[in-house]
């Protein structure tokens, strides 16, 4: 049975939350604030965290750099939850590195539904090919893991399901729909500046080794990179 980490102040939110999720099939695991949660975290290793932003001690968008920055937890998915609505703080949500986000006032069974597509493409089966290379650009798709030139760049689960849809069709441009399409199962919700997030994280990963794995075909989409 998968455990889910459910990270909020409220303990009521934590209660709903939690009852939903063990009414679709889930083993559950709380934490009242930040600290609280990155030791569940390290104690534990959840499947999935659902974290909110605004908590005391330590917000969620800390509890998120925290997790990106280490190798053994960098790729934990994070279904962010907070009271803000506003695009910005989405936005914000997503370039930290989460996968998802949800909003309060929230459906129990939206939330439920967002977690399992997470959940389903950190599960999904490889494709015949264990591997995908072009050039310099390496994906391993049982470990979920990508090389640049030998060297390790680690993405986030959202971000991995883009690069492996740009380099399934390399030299050919993806819009943003159909990126949607393949790395969102819930790709109704999703905007066209969540995926830009999504994507622009992608590129300063592989800034950072010297790389620019994506290109922009302003007004069309993306496509992997000549350089590659």
């Amino acid at each position: 049975m998968q455990k889910i980490l459910v990270v909020d102040d409220d303990p009521h939110i934590r209660e709903v939350v939690c009852f939903a999720l063990q009414k679709a099939g889930y083993a559950t695991l709380t934490a009242g604030n930040g600290r609280d949660a990155l030791a569940v975290c390290a104690r534990e290793r959840p499947a999935l965290m659902v974290l909110d932003i605004l908590m005391p001690e330590m917000d969620g968008t800390e509890v998120c750099r925290r997790l990106r920055s280490e190798p053994a937890q960098a790729q934990l998915p994070i279904l962010f939850v907070s009271s803000k609505d506003d695009e910005i703080d989405r936005i914000l949500g997503l370039e930290l590195g989460g996968d998802d986000y949800v909003a309060k006032p929230f459906s129990p069974r939206e939330l439920v539904a967002r977690v399992r597509a997470i959940l389903r493409r950190s599960g999904a089966p490889a494709s015949p090919a264990a591997t995908l290379q072009h050039g310099r650009l390496r994906l391993d798709l049982d470990r979920y893991r990508a090389e640049w030139d030998g060297q390790d760049v680690v993405l986030t689960l959202t971000e991995f399901g883009i690069l492996r849809t740009l380099l399934e069709r390399p030299g050919k441009v993806c819009t943003r729909d159909h990126l949607m399409n393949t790395a969102y199962e819930l790709h109704k919700i999703v905007s066209d500046r969540t995926i830009d997030s999504h994507v622009r994280r992608v590129r300063s990963k592989f800034a950072a080794v010297g790389a620019e794995p994506i290109e922009t075909l302003h007004g069309v989409g993306y496509k992997l990179g000549s350089c590659v």
